[in-house]
């Protein structure tokens, strides 16, 4: 079967060995996976960070994690699922990446797809959705009920984003009145589509705006950008035992002591680690499908902005890769149709 990766990191796009064509072997399925035939992929920000960084190796290395498919075997422990049902997942970092003609993948990581979705709108959502709903509904504590957090605020550092764009609705699902940063026109536009209440412009002051609302402090915050750079802001704008999360890993020391006074709670929000440390990856799949009756009863709709869609191979995951490198990219990129790529 047809894949596509590399076998060292740190390569800049204009390399040709960055991404390759291949020609790989057909994987099967074990007792709890399912073999799933791709139909299309989303590019994040974590598949050009993991491509950029220099590392060499002996074994081929498949990126990708969100897919879309059509389930072709199922494992022998595997229930829930049947031979041509169509599916998406966000995957996990113990198997090689989407980026492949066929994948195998634990079977309990995976949602039935949104059948008023296409390929594309659906491939776009799985990891973002998935780092909404856990930070909202599980690092916030808020209930996964419709208008259940009426009267609580959510305010969101980088609001164009993939995740970004995916809490936005969620949050309003849930009632709250969102605070979503962006700067330029378009990605301004792009957060008032979302559904953002307010919109503020993270290039000018973060605190002066949000008070500008009427609201000394919000109850909750999510940092999807520069963590480091944003702390003490929302040190500053969280309600005394409010709840901040934050996706963007740091190198440097955060100040959690401005936290101190107030109660308040920070946490960290990594969808990888439930698969990657078999810590309750089932609650993985069970949240795509809660997602996916959202979905159909359009209380949320798909946040994909850009897709290449004449084949899935190194051409145009490259264009993809450049697009996210580029930081003008929002809401989600897809790649998708036949693997076409020409192994060299």
């Amino acid at each position: 079967m047809k894949a596509i990766g590399y076998h060292e990191g740190g390569l800049s796009l204009t390399d040709k060995t960055s991404l390759l064509d291949l020609e790989i072997t057909k994987p099967v399925a074990n007792a709890g996976e399912l073999l799933i035939k791709v139909f299309a992929v989303s590019v994040n920000p974590v598949d050009t960070k993991i491509r950029r960084t220099p590392e060499s190796y002996n074994e081929l290395q498949i990126l990708g994690f969100d897919a879309v498919g059509r389930v072709e075997e199922v494992g022998s422990a595997v229930t829930n699922f049947n031979i041509g049902e169509r599916v998406y997942y966000s995957g996990s970092g113990l198997y090689q990446g989407s980026n492949q003609e066929y994948q195998v993948m634990d079977a309990r990581l995976v949602g039935h797809a949104p059948e008023n979705l296409g390929n594309e709108e659906a491939a776009a959502m799985p990891l973002t959705s998935l780092t909404a709903y856990e930070s909202l509904f599980e690092k916030m504590h808020l209930p996964f009920v419709k208008n259940g957090a009426v009267g609580k605020s959510l305010l969101i550092i980088n609001g164009a984003g993939g995740v970004g764009s995916i809490a936005i609705q969620l949050a309003n699902w849930a009632g709250l009145t969102v605070y979503a940063t962006a700067s330029r026109k378009e990605t301004q536009q792009w957060v008032k589509k979302m559904g953002a209440d307010y919109v503020i412009n993270h290039h000018e002051n973060i605190i002066a705006q949000v008070r500008d609302t009427g609201v000394t402090y919000v109850d909750n915050i999510l940092i999807l950008h520069s963590t480091e750079d944003y702390f003490g802001i929302v040190a500053e704008l969280i309600r005394p035992l409010g709840h901040i999360v934050s996706v963007e890993e740091t190198s440097e020391l955060l100040p959690l002591g401005l936290l101190k006074n107030k109660s308040a709670s920070f946490d960290w929000e990594f969808m990888f680690a439930k698969p990657n440390n078999n810590i309750l990856p089932e609650t993985q799949g069970q949240a795509l499908e809660k997602l996916t009756e959202l979905f159909e009863n359009e209380k949320l709709f798909t946040t994909l902005s850009t897709t290449f869609n004449d084949g899935i191979n190194a051409s145009n995951l490259k264009k993809a890769h450049k697009l996210l490198e580029s930081n003008q990219s929002f809401g989600k990129v897809v790649v998708s149709g036949e693997f076409n790529g020409t192994p060299k």
